[in-house]
């Protein structure tokens, strides 16, 4: 087996311990025995029980960046796109944290690990907002003032969503089909949408 396919063995077999024991009471030993392979071979790629953690979580990350690369290269327009992302986000946060249960509970807890994990994956939604906006900016489309001012302001509005969003506190009653035009009227709105 590659180094690259062993090293992610033990990252998938992690990721199911933690998300089925917590990450305090998965241990290293728990984790070489699952994924049957040595001690020696598990502390080759990792240090320690965090730096396993912190690559689950890169992963889990890395998966949302490439869904949410998808949604920036649809044939859409501007707004839709932007509309998309942020449906995109949501709902990608949410399957990752439904799926991986005590993993999100212990994250959550320490609200700095969790801004430290995501460092990567804020700086690239935000870009791809960014190119987003100044697509619609070149097409005349959008009308705005600061494209990147305006890409941090709607970044860091969806992404404190997140959590009510996972706790279906967002337009309850609403679905999600209901919820878009809504969203896209606000957005052509903000951005200045020119009819």
């Amino acid at each position: 087996m590659s180094i690259s396919k062993t090293r992610q063995k033990l990252i998938d077999v992690a990721r199911s311990l933690f998300a089925k024991n917590g990450i305090e009471a998965t241990t290293m030993n728990d984790i070489a025995a699952a994924s049957g392979k040595g001690r020696r071979t598990l502390y080759t790629y990792f240090r320690n029980k965090e730096d396993i953690y912190y690559a689950v979580v890169e992963g889990e990350l890395e998966y949302i960046s490439e869904e949410m690369d998808k949604v920036v290269q649809m044939d859409v327009s501007p707004q839709k796109k932007i509309v998309l992302v942020i449906y995109k986000h949501l709902s990608l946060i949410a399957d990752i944290v439904k799926r991986n249960g005590n993993i999100t509970a212990e994250f959550f807890r320490d609200i700095n690990q969790v801004e430290r994990a995501r460092r990567k994956f804020d700086l690239e939604e935000i870009a791809a907002l960014r190119s987003i906006i100044r697509e619609g900016v070149k097409l005349e489309i959008f009308e705005v003032d600061s494209i990147n001012f305006t890409a941090d302001l709607i970044h860091f509005a969806v992404k404190g969503m997140e959590v009510p969003y996972i706790f279906d506190k967002v337009g309850t009653g609403i679905s999600v089909e209901d919820s878009m035009p809504l969203v896209e009227h606000i957005i052509t709105r903000a951005l200045g949408v020119k009819e």
